[in-house]
């Protein structure tokens, strides 16, 4: 094949999907000659499945991306049709927000963007293999014989490697949407020794809206308080519109039951794991027989499209099975099936085979980050690209400093270390019970986690870390005053306590104790003792969950206190495993496998016990004592 010489650049993103899009805009922000390429310009930043963003978790995550300078909480705040705040009555540790997006819209601000980026350069292309010299990456060849050079690479190409769209009996060889596959990508990496294990994810049907009855269904209106997700958003979007609620029947049950023959998933045909956190609707009929119903949301697509996304109907089954399927819904019997349900596979490397930088072992240079890494949804992609991107540039730039977030840090940590350290069995989603420490990674707090960290690797600017640190100050203030604040107990501190339903005060209390209180709030307290300057609602918000669950913050803090002696100790990458006495021959070799960078990880390994770890700790201390004596004599 022809080939040609096209560009040298700092850092080379593959794909523009969510993960890619961060990536490359962390990349070149921090200063790198970046160039993005993508398979079709018509697919940056595009939603094949759920037009949505956030979510239990995934809304967390998307916090994070803001607070580390990514990109995803802005332009989903100006494109969004509906933004609800989940699981109000729980507690902080669990509450998410959840955007109903305009897709197209949400594209076209995301394309604009990159666009508009100095140092990002964005080219249709379809990458074949990489360059690789020694062990190490450095560049692409494209399709077309475009030679690319860089000083490191990132693949995110998503569901597209070897994709092949499973409809019924119809099996096809395809990218999401019915995009061009990459299918020399993939051989490419088997070649280079990349163990890939096949994946399959699916999407429901969509309907036209002006044939639905949304009168047989429920509204689910958005949040009239304006709400959003990045922490720098001033003007909110009020005129949103609402989704829809309704119900499978034994109807649909009976007609999935008639025709499991037929379907992918039990016919054999569809090899590859799906998701036990998103599955087809086939498969929770058979999985949960009793439940006479399951939930289906009705999500309009955009402003500007009578497309509707049936979510809770996801489906490989026939087309002519779909068709009865949406019939048998209630508000559905009429409704025209714009686009079929289908089922896609797909190759991911197993991600064992990373660094906790997303760097992978085999190739130096080389990141890999998104759904190729065995993950799914847009925000877990969305997370792993602005890692990647970080550490992509900052190893382009000579930089010797790697961004690794700890589990304590928050859900973007718990992600990259379960993929690196555990694999994925199946396409990983983030839940908020993945994370043991979910107390301490909150909605409300992902700035105070993680702002520091987007100053210092240049992704915030100076304007808004001064702001940060201001508010920061506000909080530790207010706290402090209310903890030095004596509330007597006089008749208007009574009759407020007496109106929701507490016990009155025998003496005087401290302000932050009456606060910590179940039945009162950050609002009651200000009314005995009023703030002698006006705080916005996040620093009230902040200090009233920093002062109630203070109690169970210090708790989960003194654990991750205790973890970080074992985060400290550093496992030299050249150990030899063999070498060591006394470790179980599982623990041995998925410690091998593995190559843990801190005893702490070798802790969260599959088959590596507290023995194993008492054994490997008292090893290392034998080296440390000897490097000692060695150095002394």
């Amino acid at each position: 094949m022809f080939t040609y010489e096209a560009g040298q650049f700092d850092v080379i993103v593959v794909g523009a999907g969510h993960a890619g899009c961060e990536a490359g805009l962390a990349a070149a922000r921090i200063g790198c000659k970046t160039l993005m390429l993508t398979i079709n310009l018509d697919m940056v930043a595009f939603m094949p499945c759920n037009p949505s963003i956030g979510g239990p978790a995934k809304g967390v995550v998307v916090r994070e991306i803001d607070a580390l300078g990514g990109q995803m909480a802005k332009v989903i705040d100006k494109t969004h049709i509906q933004m609800r705040m989940l699981n109000t009555g729980k507690g902080p540790a669990v509450r998410a927000l959840r955007a109903q997006a305009d897709k197209v819209l949400y594209q076209q601000v995301m394309k604009q963007t990159i666009e508009n980026e100095p140092n990002l350069q964005l080219v249709q292309g379809m990458v074949d293999r990489l360059l690789v010299e020694n062990g190490i990456c450095k560049g692409v060849i494209t399709k077309t014989g475009a030679i690319f050079r860089s000083k490191t690479v990132v693949l995110t190409t998503g569901t597209f490697l070897r994709g092949e769209i499973i409809i019924g009996e119809l099996k096809y060889s395809s990218g999401p949407n019915n995009q061009q596959p990459s299918i020399k990508l993939s051989e490419h990496l088997e070649e280079l020794g990349f163990d890939i294990v096949r994946f399959k994810t699916g999407t429901p049907p969509r309907v036209n809206s002006k044939t639905i009855d949304y009168s047989k269904t429920e509204i689910q209106p958005g949040d009239k308080e304006p709400r959003a997700f990045s922490y720098e958003t001033t003007e909110y979007i009020t005129d949103q519109l609402p989704c829809w609620l309704t119900y499978t029947t034994e109807k649909t049950h009976q007609i999935i039951d008639a025709n499991l023959h037929r379907s992918p998933m039990f016919s054999g045909m569809i090899k590859g794991s799906g998701p036990k956190y998103c599955p087809s609707i086939e498969d929770k009929v058979v999985r949960f027989h009793d439940k006479p119903r399951h939930q289906v949301f009705l999500e309009p697509e955009g402003r500007h499209t009578e497309e509707v996304y049936v979510q809770g109907l996801s489906t490989s089954l026939p087309e002519d099975v779909q068709h009865q399927l949406i019939a048998s819904v209630p508000g559905l019997e009429n409704a025209q099936m714009m686009r079929p349900g289908y089922a896609i596979e797909y190759d991911s490397i197993i991600p064992t085979q990373l660094w906790p930088t997303l760097e992978t072992k085999k190739i130096e240079n080389l990141y890999t980050a998104g759904q190729i890494n065995g993950t799914s949804g847009y925000e877990e992609a969305a997370a792993q690209g602005i890692m990647a991107g970080i550490n992509a540039a900052h190893k382009a730039l000579g930089k010797n400093k790697e961004v690794i977030l700890k589990r304590s840090d928050g859900y973007i940590g718990v992600l990259i270390d379960d993929l690196v350290t555990k694999g994925a069995a199946e396409p990983y989603r983030l839940l908020t019970s993945r994370a043991e420490y979910r107390l301490l990674l909150r909605h409300d707090n992902a700035d105070l986690r993680l702002t520091e960290i987007g100053y210092e690797v240049g992704l915030i600017s100076e304007d808004r870390y001064q702001k940060f640190l201001q508010k920061k100050s506000a909080i530790e203030a207010e706290i402090n005053r209310l903890r030095s604040i004596i509330i007597k107990p006089n008749e208007k501190t009574q009759s407020l306590i007496r109106s929701v339903g507490g016990s009155e005060l025998k003496d005087g209390i401290k302000a932050s104790d009456l606060l910590k209180r179940p039945e009162m709030t950050y609002e009651h307290i200000k009314e005995l003792v009023p703030s002698n300057e006006p705080l916005n609602h996040e620093i009230e918000e902040q200090v009233e969950i920093q002062i109630k669950y203070e109690g169970y913050i210090e708790k989960s803090t003194q654990q991750v206190e205790r973890l970080k002696k074992m985060e400290n100790k550093k496992i030299p990458l050249n150990i030899d495993y063999d070498a060591i006495n006394g470790l179980a021959n599982e623990a041995r070799e998925n410690l091998k496998k593995i190559h843990p960078l801190t005893l702490a990880q070798a802790s969260r390994i599959s088959g590596v016990n507290p023995a194993d770890i008492s054994i490997l700790l008292v090893y290392l201390e034998q080296g440390r004592i000897a490097r000692v004596n060695n150095e002394n004599d």
